[in-house]
Formats: C-alpha cells, structure tokens, sequence
C-alpha cells in the first residue's frame, strides 16, 4: 500500500543548505518521490512512496527540533504521482515575493490570522452569520472546480499577484468584517493572513489544515462544494460520492472537475474540459485546435 502525504512547517532554519542535503538523502534512501522547498522560513513539502517508507520518514523528519511539530496530512496515492524527487532551496517556500515582509520564530509566522479548526469555522458563521467572508487565498483556476459557498475568490493567476491584489480598494468592505482565509493545506494562509492583516483587515483568520483538514471533517456535508485541486498527477481529489462538479467545460458549459492541459505545446493553457469533450477536442479554443491541426 501506498500513501501521499502533505505538510508544511514555518520555522526559523539557519542553514537551508544542510537540510536540503539531509532531506535528499532521506527521501532516496526510503524510494520516496515529490517535491520539497525549503527556505530560511521553514520547509513545504508533497511526497508519496510505500506507506511504511512514509511513515519512516515522518518520524526521521520529527526528530530535527524545530519540526518536531509539523502537521503530516495523508492522502490517497503514491510515488508514481510524481514524476521524481525534487528537493530546492528558494527564498519562500511559498511565492508571494514577500520575504522581506515574513517573520518567522519557533512558534510560526509572526502576525497571522487566528487558527480555526473545522468545527470552530461552523461556530464562527453561527455567531456571524453572512457577516463571516471566506477568502480564498489559491489561484483563481483551483477555484473554478471547488471552493466555500460564496467565497471571494481573488483574481490572482499564481500566490505573487497578491500583493497586487490586496491593495485593491474592492476589498475595502470587507476590512472589518471577521475573514476566514483558505487554502489547500494551510500553507498559503499562515502568509496571506499575515499580509493581509498589515493591509488593513481587521478581523483575520485562517483554516487550520486547509480544506484537506475540512473535508475530512464534513465531506461534502458542510460549507464546501465541488473538488479540490491538487498539484500531483492526480490534478484533484473529491472528499465523496456526493461531491458536486462545479466547473464549466470550456467547449459546452456542461459541469465538470476534469482539468487538462491544452494540447498545442505552445499553449499548454491548463482548462476544463469534460470527458464528452475530450476526445479528440483536447484544446482550449478554436484558434488552438486549427493551429494543432496545421503541425506535420
């Protein structure tokens, strides 16, 4: 049996360096694959492998001090959902272009929003009601096939446009009422919260373990609709049989979670298209199927 696992820690790391070599060499002697960043902040990671290959690296990845508390989210999966082993060093293990606004100690991000677990999420829209903003801290594409119902969903193609984005007086309204920010796996929220509530957002929290800590709380029984996306072969998972397909395929409009990338090289947009409109029509327009049409 095989398993994925997901996680992230904020912690001040003196020598990235060192611990991408020691994370290296831990993944390729357990025959695990996925990608890892590491950072002076902390360290952002998505392996898979043989369970008992993951499990020993959960407990060799425990023991350096600073992640002895890091949170391993399980999933449906394995090693072949990643075509390799990938572990980097960058200046975020998130890019919001904004580390020289992150702080970070052996607590975490400094100056985030407050943690809500799943069920404290529930009690906050029955004390607020319509008054709680679900904001959705992915790119805009995740959303198209899963979010919060009613959520604001940023117009933002990857986590730099942010910046940009918050400083948009649209958002104004909204400043002083009590926002739930939400992502994937947390990740993107602990910084988002925080960049948030230096732009003047009063009142902010974040989803303690995303929607993958969500779903497995409520399915599709609570707050969320439709898939959630993912970045591995997978391209999404669906916390039930009641899920809803949300999305629209960019040919019919008929509802559909399947994401593809366009079949023009040069392209390579990554769109929805439904599994009637797949065959043969594996493009994101007009203009890009004629020019496919066109190549020897």
């Amino acid at each position: 049996m095989q398993k994925i696992i997901l996680y992230y820690k904020f912690a001040p790391i003196a020598d990235p360096e060192a611990v991408k070599l020691w994370q290296k060499t831990l993944c390729e002697r357990l025959d695990l694959r996925g990608r890892i960043l590491i950072s002076k902040h902390g360290i952002n990671g998505t392996v898979g492998g043989d369970i008992d290959d993951v499990k020993a690296y959960v407990k060799a990845t425990k023991e350096y001090p600073y992640f002895k508390g890091t949170v391993f989210k399980w999933s449906e999966g394995g090693r072949d959902n990643f075509p390799k082993l990938s572990v980097k060093v960058r200046d975020e293990i998130v890019a919001f272009d904004a580390a020289d606004e992150i702080e970070v100690d052996e607590h975490g991000i400094v100056g985030g929003g407050k943690h809500l677990k799943p069920h404290q999420v529930h009690e906050l829209v029955e004390k607020y009601g319509d008054d709680v903003v679900f904001f959705d801290g992915r790119n805009a594409y995740e959303a198209q096939v899963g979010k919060f119902k009613n959520a604001v969903i940023p117009d933002v193609k990857t986590s730099r446009d942010f910046l940009k984005e918050l400083e948009d007086p649209k958002y104004n309204d909204i400043k002083d009422k009590p926002v739930v920010t939400y992502c994937t796996g947390g990740i993107r929220c602990e910084i988002l919260s925080a960049l948030m509530k230096k732009r003047g957002f009063k009142d902010v929290y974040q989803m303690d373990g995303g929607i993958v800590k969500y779903g497995e709380a409520y399915g599709d029984d609570g707050l969320w609709e439709g898939s959630l996306y993912v970045f591995d072969g997978r391209m999404g998972v669906k916390f039930s049989d009641k899920a809803k397909d949300i999305g629209e395929c960019v040919h019919c409009a008929g509802k559909t979670s399947n994401f593809e990338n366009c079949a023009l090289k040069s392209c390579n947009k990554l769109v929805l298209i439904c599994n009637d409109c797949k065959s043969g029509n594996e493009t994101c327009s007009a203009d890009c199927r004629t020019t496919l049409a066109k190549e020897p």
